[in-house]
């Protein structure tokens, strides 16, 4: 025998070294390992071999080899072992770590992690019931050396994450074990301490053994963490908080501080009972304090990566202490303000202004509880502070640090936190300090104010430097920053201070930024936000209105060139496109201040598209935008129509012109020639693109029918709606009916549009495919930056602001497809809720929807992708909107119609893409992963139509969509809402509605499931549970719930849902179809027994029935084979951890109370009894 198990041995430290071997190749690898993991798997020597490698005189990489050995022979074979096997095989364990390791400086870690593994792995089939002096045991092994000690503290730790942090145990052995360690809390948290207070006092004392008395300690740190954030708050904050004081004094300690504010962290992160949590005021005495201030003091030295760690942990810890402080501090709470806060607060203030990014950002949140806070914020030292760090904000808003930098002490900081700059960018949000900011603003109103006034009149009396900026210049940061600070005070302020505005000063400051003269576009568009910050204290200035009108139409036509041609650069149509948003925003917020420029405002737009080469057509859409907005204010629908008569007279004139009628937008030949699709274009003739004045005039007019659509309303005061003639009758509720004044010219429009859309999705059958020329021969690909977005993936940075932006041919006609298919279902979006029965009425409205919108769509095998994104806009842009404003008297005549045909092609594409599968190549992999993502938003976008299709639906959205996470989630009962019920009345549209909603579930998409099980399918179902279902029909449906299951069980947000769904379904239709039964039992390990207890109590109305939560665990348990296993979770092999007998279950009573024990009911009855 030993000369078998040392051969073995032999063979095996052989096939270790070859493994381990760099220079190995990969053949022989392959051959060790399969060597190895056979013997592990199937060979009776294990224990032997393993105890034999495992010896201390082997390479640590042998060693490790042969304790991973006896920690699988204890994970696998443990409950077929003989139990003299067991103790032989503890006892060898024990030995090991009494005498089977080196010192501990020398041993590998490695060794020591995966020797603690074998004891804890023991431990967990054993302790307590067969291994009662297991804790005795540890803490006599710890007295034998600091080797000894340290395998303790990880033998600990590693049963304290197995049981409570990973749960890697049958709950009733993680019950046994965690309730022993309850139990015995009060020995452990004495022995963890009595270690560290020993080894550390010896580290402070000693020089020899310095180091490992550090290591031990390092070790019980660590171990106290794995503990500190689950038992309760007492032993944490017994001894007058001895555990919490004594981590404290260890952030001086160099070598122990970072596992010290580690530990701190997790304990002062703990949540509980607010008098449990009353000790962590002792942090705030003077010693404390003053060492967490001294770390904190000391924060901006030498950057060395563990010291700047340490730093992170020590800013968590303050803003951990400052929530326990906001939580325990109150006008109902005997905690008074400590003392020592302005040490506390000078801690915080040291991280605000340390030169990390991270450590900046870390406070905010912390300094917004403060200065929220109903008592603190009161408090001088905290206004005091508020004070100080509206100043600090004024730096820690500048963007600085860049990691590809070296002009800020930041970047060094900013280097070790990040990879590049863009993510750096990514991090460094003013969402950080707008917070912060406006809280300020709101408690120190006029201090904000001359700050943000002190900052902006120093920017203004700063000369930039010559030439164009870029993006990280220092002019362009500070005006970033400046107008970040700019927008939240003035917010506020308006908030604040009613009665006592700063209107002189503000006129002042808004003068000196429409004086400013810049040719920079960067910071041109931030002096254009620090006008729309301003403009509101305009309101009380009127006489400004103008000047700022002309600032900002100087803007639209800004440029850099002296001719103002194309092709601008980023930065020029950034700015261009700033000012027109900003004229629209104030002309949408205070329509009434820009009532009297009207005509001014009027004859300069005209002025303005007077000059074809002055304003791209997006730009002259953005003023007619604008220019409906002031027109709202006439209140007279007369007027107004005039006005729009006029105003969109060419657009219209030009929509309705026989070339467009009778060729371009009914004909797709015509429509690719006049468009250029069909033209060949080489370098040379690249220059002469004759066709792009068309594209223009196409995409002028729908931008310009949808900024009409948009913004023309009705007087909002029903008294000036009646004055103005905009009513025109009611309802038969008396709601008043409306008319809009742009009516008529939608309606002129609307004919063309629907022929527009039509052509557009005619344009992907093969025949006009093939009339694409070849520069356009993907033109319907779908472009770069719609498929990051479609994936969720950032977009690429646009730094280059000073070069002229450059696209290629192909990408114009792919943007203006895409404009062109979106616009189209914008217009047709806004139209229902603008002009009401005006649009609801117009003749074969639905024929003519479904013969545009939903036409040519069997052609999805050619371009699936954008044909999909192209339903999703109808789905998102359109539909979703129609199904929210249709009033209930044109749901059978119009959504109805296009409902139908929608979840029947919806079916008919998830269909195909998976019968497409088996076809794609390596090389389509994106394209595969693209229409699967586009297939999954577009189903959650009909669901979502769905949720406002359903009264009930609508109602739990909000509830459902919180309690993701909650253990049961109640299916929704209340009736359909009227569309609702129109939709069951046709049965192909219903059986498709319920096709849809229950085939979904089992497509993999977690969210869908959740959400069609919660709140879809059994709304849909339960007004026909107690019709004549075809028992085909209902199998199919609690099938498809099992699938379901299988699919998306593993999540516990879609596992509670689908069995209640489940379990609703088999209840309610299991009395009158046997099939169900049939399908149960083809569940996987299914107890039939319990099928049939379950059935009976079902099926037969005499007998007694359970509660709702007990049938509920019931079925799911019936239906735990179903669940699948997530992907990581499917090949691995199990690990079975036998129950022992319960120490802590309670005998039931043997005897009947009421019989045996006299409760005095009698006595109150008798007639001896006179007290009442």
């Amino acid at each position: 025998m030993a000369e078998q198990v040392a051969a073995m041995c032999d063979q095996l430290i052989k096939a270790v070294m070859v493994m381990m071997d760099a220079e190995t190749s990969q053949i022989y690898r392959l051959e060790a390992l399969k060597f190895c993991e056979e013997f592990k798997e199937t060979s009776t020597l294990c224990v032997p071999c393993g105890l034999r490698l495992a010896d201390k005189s082997q390479p640590a990489v042998v060693r490790h080899f042969g304790l991973q050995i006896l920690e699988q022979v204890i994970k696998f074979r443990w409950n077929n072992m003989q139990q003299q096997e067991k103790v032989q095989l503890k006892e060898c364990a024990m030995q090991l770590l009494a005498t089977g390791t080196h010192s501990i400086l020398e041993e590998e870690s490695h060794v020591k992690d995966a020797l603690s593994r074998i004891v804890v792995e023991m431990i967990k089939r054993e302790w307590p019931q067969h291994w009662p002096d297991m804790l005795k045991e540890m803490e006599s092994l710890s007295s034998q050396g600091e080797a000894q000690t340290e395998l303790v503290m990880l033998i600990l730790l590693r049963l304290a994450e197995d049981v409570i942090t990973f749960q890697t145990l049958p709950s009733q052995r993680r019950r046994d074990i965690q309730q022993t360690l309850t139990q015995n809390m009060d020995s452990i948290f004495s022995f963890l301490l009595a270690i560290l207070h020993i080894n550390v006092e010896d580290y402070r004392k000693l020089v020899s053994k310095a180091k490992a008395h550090c290591r031990v300690a390092v070790a019980t740190l660590n171990t106290l963490a794995g503990y500190v954030d689950w038992v309760t708050l007492v032993h944490i904050t017994s001894r007058n908080c001895q555990l919490l004081e004594m981590l404290c004094l260890l952030l001086s300690e160099p070598e122990l501080q970072l596992e010290a504010s580690e530990c701190l962290l997790i304990a002062l992160s703990r949540k509980g009972k607010l008098e449990e949590r009353k000790p962590f005021m002792l942090l705030f005495n003077d010693v404390a304090i003053e060492y967490i201030l001294s770390a904190a003091q000391s924060a901006d030295g030498l950057v060395v990566e563990r010291r700047y760690v340490f730093l992170k942990r020590l800013c968590q810890v303050l803003c951990a202490l400052g929530f326990q402080l906001c939580s325990l501090v109150g006008p109902c709470s005997e905690v008074e303000v400590p003392p020592n806060l302005s040490k506390y607060t000078e801690a915080l203030l040291a991280f605000t202004t340390h030169s990390s990014q991270f450590l900046k950002s870390c406070t905010v949140s912390t300094w917004a509880s403060l200065f929220r806070h109903e008592t603190l914020s009161k408090v001088p030292v905290v206004v005091e502070m508020a004070l100080e760090y509206l100043k600090v904000s004024t730096t820690n808003l500048v963007r600085t640090g860049f990691p590809s930098k070296q002009d800020s002490p930041s970047c060094v900081y900013s280097r070790m936190d990040f990879d590049s700059d863009d993510d750096f960018n990514s991090f460094f949000s003013s969402r950080f300090y707008q917070l912060i900011v406006s809280t300020l603003s709101r408690i120190l109103p006029v201090e904000a104010f001359h700050t943000a006034a002190e900052w902006l009149r120093f920017q203004v009396a700063t000369k930039t430097a010559e030439g164009l900026c870029s993006l990280m210049s220092p002019s362009v940061l500070q005006w970033d920053a400046l107008t970040v600070f700019m927008e939240c005070v003035m917010h506020q302020i308006f908030k604040s201070m009613d009665e006592q505005l700063p209107i002189d000063q503000s006129m002042e400051l808004l003068q000196g930024v429409l004086n400013y003269e810049t040719r920079d576009p960067l910071i041109l568009s931030c002096v254009l936000s620090n006008i729309s910050a301003l403009f509101p204290f305009v309101t009380h200035r009127p006489q400004f209105v103008p000047q700022v009108l002309y600032k900002l139409f100087k803007a639209v036509t800004f440029h850099i060139d002296l001719e103002n041609k194309a092709p601008r650069s980023r930065a020029v149509k950034n700015v261009r496109r700033h000012a027109c948003s900003a004229i629209i925003k104030i002309c949408r917020d205070y329509p009434q201040f820009i009532l009297p420029c009207f005509d001014m405002f009027y004859n300069h737009v005209k002025e303005l598209f007077a000059n074809e080469a002055l304003l791209t057509f997006l730009e002259k859409c953005s003023q007619m935008e604008a220019l409906v907005l002031i027109s709202n204010q006439f209140k007279d629908f007369d007027k107004q129509k005039a006005f729009l008569d006029e105003l969109t007279a060419p657009i219209i004139t030009q929509w309705t012109s026989e070339e467009m009628t009778r060729f371009v937008l009914w004909d797709p030949v015509k429509f690719l020639s006049f468009v250029g699709a069909d033209e060949v274009f080489t370098e040379q003739r690249e220059a002469r693109d004759t066709a792009g004045p068309n594209r223009g005039q196409l995409s002028f007019c729908l931008y310009a029918m949808l900024a009409v659509v948009k913004r023309a309303r009705w007087p909002a005061d029903l008294e000036e709606a009646r004055a103005g003639g905009f009513v025109v009758g009611g309802t038969p509720a008396g709601a008043p009916i409306y008319r809009n004044p742009c009516a008529a010219q939608f309606l002129a429009f609307l004919p063309n549009l629907l022929a527009l859309i039509r052509t557009q999705n005619s344009l992907f059958m093969p025949e006009n495919v093939a009339r694409l020329s070849e520069t356009f021969s993907r033109a319907y690909d779908v472009m770069d930056g719609d498929k990051l977005v479609i994936l969720g993936l950032p977009q690429p940075p646009l730094d280059i602001y000073d070069a002229p932006v450059h696209k290629s041919l192909l990408d114009r006609m792919q943007g203006f497809f895409n404009s062109l298919f979106e616009n189209c279902f914008h217009i047709l979006g806004n139209a229902g809720p603008a002009l009401l029965q005006d649009f609801y009425t117009v003749e074969s409205l639905a024929e003519g929807i479904i013969g545009s919108a939903f036409t040519s769509l069997d052609h999805v095998p050619d371009h699936r992708l954008q044909t999909l994104i192209c339903l999703d806009w109808c789905v998102r842009l359109f539909l979703k909107q129609l199904v929210i404003s249709c009033p209930p008297e044109y749901h059978d005549s119009l959504l109805r119609p296009l409902l139908g045909p929608l979840f029947t092609y919806m079916l008919q594409v998830r269909t195909l893409i998976l019968n497409l599968r088996a076809v794609y190549e390596d090389c389509a992999v994106t394209q595969e992963m693209l229409e699967e993502q586009l297939v999954r938003l577009l189903t959650r976008e009909v669901l979502d139509l769905l949720s406002k299709s359903h009264k009930s639906l609508l109602l739990l959205e909000d509830v459902m969509m919180e309690s993701v996470q909650v253990a049961s989630s109640p299916q929704p009962t209340e009736e359909l809402s009227e569309l609702g019920r129109c939709l069951m009345k046709h049965e192909s549209v219903y059986m498709s509605l319920l096709t849809l909603s229950f085939t979904s579930l089992s497509w993999k998409d977690t969210t869908n499931c959740h959400r069609t099980a919660s709140m879809v399918c059994w709304n849909l179902l339960r007004p026909v549970v107690a019709g004549n279902l075809l028992p085909e029909a209902v199998t199919w449906f609690y099938t498809s719930v099992l699938r379901a299951l299988q699919v998306h069980g593993q999540h516990e947000a879609c596992n509670t849902p689908l069995c209640n769904l489940a379990m609703l379904i088999y209840e309610n239709l299991r009395p009158r179809y046997v099939e169900l039964r049939a399908v149960m039992t083809q569940v996987p390990n299914i107890s039939i027994d319990a099928l049939d207890l379950y059935d009976q109590r079902l099926v037969d109305p005499n007998a007694q029935k359970a509660g709702e939560k007990k049938r509920r665990d019931q079925f799911k348990k019936l239906l735990a084979g179903t669940i699948g296993k997530a992907l990581c979770q499917q090949f691995r092999k199990e690990v079975h951890i036998r129950n022992l007998p319960s120490l802590f279950k309670k005998p039931k009573p043997e005897k009947d109370i009421v019989e045996t024990e006299q409760l005095g009911l009698e006595a109150l009855f008798s007639q001896e009894s006179n007290t009442l």
